[in-house]
């Protein structure tokens, strides 16, 4: 059965490093610990003193740190040393710093690492992946960095400028393929134990990553690379981490605790140090037995939904508007606003067949929704949103017609406000549905916030979210106080529904009332 070996990178808490390691290791796994030469002395002995009778937790050589630096990697190269030397039994060596904590049981986490003969670390090609989004790429490499960037900010540059300026690059070791990813990882004692032999052996590249900017993002995915088959590596890490659109870090609290063990990992960071209360249910968890986790995945997402929306204000900012000409004075744009799809687009079927007003659903909103081939600007959804009034004038000119109906999604208010500006007649309709909690469960699977396995208290404490979400839509478009605008709600009967269609359409009340009364209009 797997046993792990904890190689632990610390700086700071450390009454929760003491509580971590006694936590991790009470069920016969290992730790060692590189705690920062920089850090306060007496709190490196505080953690020496708590751990000294614990046979499994030993310490490694320690250095000075700092972000970006070599002496990252370098400070788990001692961590891993030691860990080898300390515990001849361990079979996996497991990268965690001191804000993570396990989100599994160790009977979970073992049977996980003994299904698969693999070592689990991010590794990705570093020219061809997009894992770098802003900022230098091929510079990391093939220039020198001697100092600190946060640090020693003036030098650095300096030191850089005076490379690019003179062309002192370097090259690449040429049997290398740089990877990149993340650093936290999970690999085999044979791995591992490759990795100390190559670092003695290949003195050429240890210089090369010793002067590398941030290498710890580098190394170890380049040399496991190097060394050990592709099928045998699984590139993925498996402690959960998220970070904001500034690039930091998440920091996870108390009520994140049910969120945290339906995630596909083992650990999670970076654990708040005043969240003591999802601290100690972590702690208690990795010691449990016969805890069963309904993996749902579903933590990135919903964060990414939960922080794209805001807050009361949003923080989207208005912008200006698309500069591009007018659709025409002397055209109509009828824009049918309607959260469930399918009802638009059965109403919009209905109107079809009632008039010759084209209809057109949302262009906007799904990539295969039918238009005509006009030069290619409406081939990808980026193109119709850049070149929506070009789009929305040849679409008028392809069917020879001054009156068009399109439907969009509430979402789309930056369209909404667009259009509703225009010196064009626009009217908008807006489809007001009754949300059930069997739908917006499915709209929640549908737009990736919950998956088939996530469990129903899961979905439970998700559903308000969702729903005040859709109403926020709703009242930002009344918000707006757009002109001609009108509402047909699924709970009124078909006559106060026929009203407003007629006015929206402009046709007869017999006509507006037949559409009005179409079957199974809302039905889900």
């Amino acid at each position: 059965m797997a046993k792990i070996a904890f190689i632990l990178l610390c700086h700071k808490e450390p009454d929760a490093i003491i509580k971590q390691a006694q936590s991790l290791t009470a069920v016969g796994d290992y730790m060692s610990i590189h705690f920062d030469a920089r850090a306060p002395k007496e709190d490196f002995l505080k953690i020496k003193r708590a751990l000294k009778d614990n046979p499994n937790v030993t310490f490694a050589k320690r250095i000075k740190c700092g972000w970006g630096e070599w002496s990252l990697v370098q400070a788990s190269l001692n961590a891993v040393e030691a860990a080898v030397d300390r515990f001849p039994r361990a079979t996996h060596f497991y990268m965690l710093s001191g804000d993570c904590m396990a989100i599994k049981s160790a009977e979970y986490a073992h049977e996980f690492l003994d299904r698969r003969d693999c070592d689990y670390i991010e590794s990705f090609d570093y020219f061809q992946s997009d894992w770098i989004k802003t900022g230098w790429r091929e510079e990391r490499l093939i220039y020198r960095h001697w100092f600190n960037e946060r640090s020693q900010k003036q030098r650095f540059y300096a030191m850089f400028e005076v490379q690019k300026r003179l062309g002192l690059t370097r090259k690449i070791p040429d049997d290398l393929e740089i990877m990149i990813g993340s650093q936290w990882w999970c690999l085999r004692r044979r791995t591992v134990e490759w990795i100390l032999d190559f670092a003695k052996r290949r003195r050429d590249v240890m210089r090369f990553f010793r002067t590398t900017w941030i290498p710890d993002e580098t190394f170890f995915q380049t040399v496991v690379r190097h060394l050990v088959p592709g099928h045998e590596i699984d590139s993925r890490t498996l402690t959960f981490l998220m970070f904001s659109d500034y690039g930091m870090p998440v920091t996870l609290y108390n009520d994140h605790y049910d969120l945290l063990l339906s995630q596909d990992f083992l650990f999670a960071r970076k654990i708040s140090p005043e969240a003591t209360e999802l601290r100690r249910r972590l702690g208690v968890l990795y010691a449990s037995e016969g805890v069963r986790f309904q993996i749902s995945n579903e933590g990135r997402s919903l964060y990414k939904f939960l922080t794209e929306k805001g807050r009361i204000g949003r923080r989207f900012a208005p912008r200006f508007w698309e500069k591009e000409s007018s659709l025409g004075r002397e055209r109509e744009l009828l824009i049918v606003v309607c959260k469930k799809w399918h009802v638009a687009k059965r109403l919009l079927e209905r109107v079809r067949q009632m008039t010759n007003i084209p209809c057109i659903e949302y262009l906007f909103n799904e990539q295969e929704c039918p238009l005509p081939d006009l030069g290619g600007i409406q081939t990808s959804m980026e193109k119709r949103h850049r070149h929506r009034r070009a789009l929305m004038r040849m679409l008028y000119d392809y069917y020879e017609t001054d009156r068009l109906i399109v439907c969009m999604d509430p979402a789309n208010l930056d369209l909404l406000e667009d259009f509703g500006h225009d010196r064009a007649l626009t009217r908008m309709l807006e489809i007001e549905c009754l949300f059930t909690d069997d739908y917006l469960i499915g709209h929640a699977k549908r737009v990736g916030l919950a998956g088939e396995r996530t469990p129903r208290e899961t979905l439970q404490r998700l559903l308000p979210t969702v729903r005040n979400d859709m109403l926020h839509e709703s009242d930002r478009i009344r918000d707006a106080n757009f002109d001609n605008f009108l509402r047909i709600r699924e709970a009124d009967a078909p006559e106060a529904n026929a009203r407003a269609l007629q006015e929206f359409l402009t046709v007869t009340p017999e006509k507006a009332l037949d559409i009005a009364s179409t079957d199974y209009l809302y039905a889900d």
